[in-house]
């Protein structure tokens, strides 16, 4: 197992990353005044509620609830584990990364992956030209040169080790290709290529390079298609084809079309239809919907009409469900029998494909009539049967106006009343008593809008015996950003990220404190003072029980004079 990336080099590497850099790579930033604001890359909206602070270098959207420091916003928006996340940034500032507590993450293997795959790509590629069965198919399906080229189609030879040869020069080379998912073993371990007499499709990533490959069988036996394997590269329901030729023709994407074959993605982007991508031989996954919706606010599913493209169709259903917060939209496209969107598109041009997509299906509508199908809804016990089906799955959705209407139409179509179904247990009692601002939380939120307040304190700090909710978390925060100079609000989350307190801290962090830096100063050094005198009070009462039951020990009664005297003096500035 690769070793842990110390803590302290998350501290140097978030110390050297402007996150505002980061985000406005990927997402159009517009200052205003401290801050920067954005529509959401996160979810759809028309009115920017996404700030980034530059002060305390993280992100927040008061629309869906997004935040975090640069690495967790590349790990969202990138959808990049967190080692690949530090490993992206640390790139960017020109350091590279520690491990700690076993060996060094394989960082130089996974990049000769990356190349092995590029050249295997390109080896495909010059062998296009030689094959002139390819060359006749793609004429044959409408492709031009620049769509060939924008996919990197390519041509894998017959014979069993064309790949093999080219690249695999060397036992570690050989290694690879096998890791990469490129060869195969047979019987007594003999290796040979995988793919063989196909056309060639490369898989891409969201940064442009092969991971894998999907090819099509030309003529004879076999999968029409074959994929590669899960590889250290790959993973099929992570992964969208074409998903970054999408992003590379759409400046601003307002929907994506899934499809289902490599050919209909080409065909569709070749008739000027460039928001097509398909999943890779497996039905769409619940990580799929979320990084559809990511991309584009509508999301257009095109099934063949039949049996099997109708449950792919439900499957796909299922999984965006729990995704379909307000402004998502999805519809459901189905074909007429024996078509596919590849022969549909070349039959029927862009105007008629268009013309079939503004018919499709909304799912609110393709939801009650596939649970209606088999339901006589004309009976009272049709009914109650569909409002059992439809239940568990609307309870998948997330609160917002759309999950309320869906509930008001089950009422409508079954007369059974679903104000119950539609509250959370507890949410409506949990509504009128919502959090109100302590002096331990206003002090918490000060410290995280400017960390270096920690220096005020001084330790041992007055108020630590403090019997309070929030106290240990205040002095842990204080701890950590006194020990750490030069923190910002992003780091000391990062430091938080793994507790039940994180979704709090982020919370109290959006906090704004308008004014001068002194003006907090002091209102930071007043809510110490506070917490000190709650201290005392907390103390000086314990003690006072104490007494008028008789059990005070002399050093108590010592203790308990002194703190009279004291709260008997005028208070003195901290």
């Amino acid at each position: 197992m690769p070793g842990l990336i110390p803590e302290r080099f998350i501290d140097e590497l978030l110390a050297r990353v402007d996150i505002v850099d980061v985000v406005q790579q990927r997402v159009p930033l517009k200052r205003a005044g401290r801050e920067w604001t954005a529509c959401c890359p996160f979810h759809d909206e028309r009115t920017p509620s996404f700030t980034v602070s530059p002060g305390k270098q993280f992100y927040h959207c008061f629309g869906c609830g997004a935040h975090g420091s640069a690495i967790k916003f590349l790990m969202e928006y990138d959808r990049l584990e967190f080692p690949d996340a530090v490993e992206e940034l640390a790139q960017t500032v020109g350091l590279n990364v520690p491990h700690e507590g076993g060996p060094a993450r394989p960082r130089e293997d996974r990049t000769d992956l990356y190349a092995l795959l590029d050249a295997a790509a390109q080896f495909y590629q010059e062998q296009l030209p030689n094959s002139e069965a390819a060359r006749a198919y793609c004429k044959r399906r409408g492709l031009g040169e620049d769509v060939i080229e924008r996919f990197r189609i390519g041509w894998a030879p017959g014979g069993w080790d064309a790949v093999k040869r080219a690249l695999g020069t060397g036992d570690a080379r050989l290694k690879m290709l096998e890791q990469a998912g490129m060869l195969s073993t047979g019987e007594g371990g003999k290796r040979y290529d995988r793919f063989r007499e196909r056309l060639m499709f490369p898989i891409l990533d969201r940064r442009g390079r092969v991971i894998a490959f999907g090819g099509r069988v030309l003529e004879g036996d076999g999968p029409k298609y074959l994929n590669s394997p899960e590889t250290p590269l790959f993973h099929k329901g992570r992964e969208l084809f074409a998903l970054w030729q999408v992003r590379q023709a759409n400046s601003k994407l307002e929907r994506l079309i899934v499809v289902e074959g490599y050919m209909d993605v080409v065909s569709l982007h070749q008739a000027g239809v460039p928001q097509a991508v398909a999943t890779l031989g497996t039905a769409t996954t619940g990580e799929h919907a979320e990084l559809l919706f990511r991309t584009a606010p509508d999301v257009y599913f095109c099934f063949d009409g039949d049996r099997a493209g109708r449950s792919a169709a439900w499957r796909a259903l299922e999984s965006v469900l729990p995704r379909m917060r307000d402004g998502r939209q999805a519809f459901f496209l189905f074909l007429p029998e024996g078509e596919d969107p590849d022969t549909l598109v070349r039959k029927e041009g862009k105007v008629g494909f268009e013309a079939r997509l503004k018919q499709a299906t909304p799912l609110s509508e393709y939801f009650y009539g596939y649970l209606s199908h088999d339901v006589k809804v004309a009976t009272l016990d049709g009914r109650a049967r569909l409002a059992e089906y439809a239940k568990p799955l609307l309870a998948k959705l997330p609160d917002g106006a759309f999950r309320d209407l869906m509930y008001a139409e089950l009422e409508k179509r079954t007369g059974v009343p679903m104000v119950a179904a539609m509250t959370p247990a507890g949410r409506a009692a949990a509504l009128p008593n919502a959090p109100r601002r302590t002096l331990v939380r206003s002090a918490i939120a000060m410290l995280l809008a400017e960390p270096a307040l920690a220096e005020l304190a001084g330790r041992p700090y007055a108020f630590a015996a403090l019997d309070k909710p929030g106290v240990p978390l205040l002095i842990e925060l204080l701890d950590v950003a006194g020990t750490r100079p030069g923190i910002k609000t992003a780091l000391l989350l990062e430091h938080f990220s793994a507790r039940e307190e994180a979704a709090a801290l982020q919370k109290l962090a959006t906090t704004e404190f308008p004014g001068e830096p002194e003006a907090l100063r002091a209102e930071f050094l007043d809510a110490l003072r506070k917490l000190a005198e709650q201290t005392t009070q907390q103390r000086l009462d314990a003690l006072i029980r104490k007494q008028s039951e008789g059990a005070l020990d002399e050093a108590e009664k010592n203790e308990l004079r002194g703190l009279l005297a004291r709260k008997a003096q005028p208070a003195s500035p901290m």
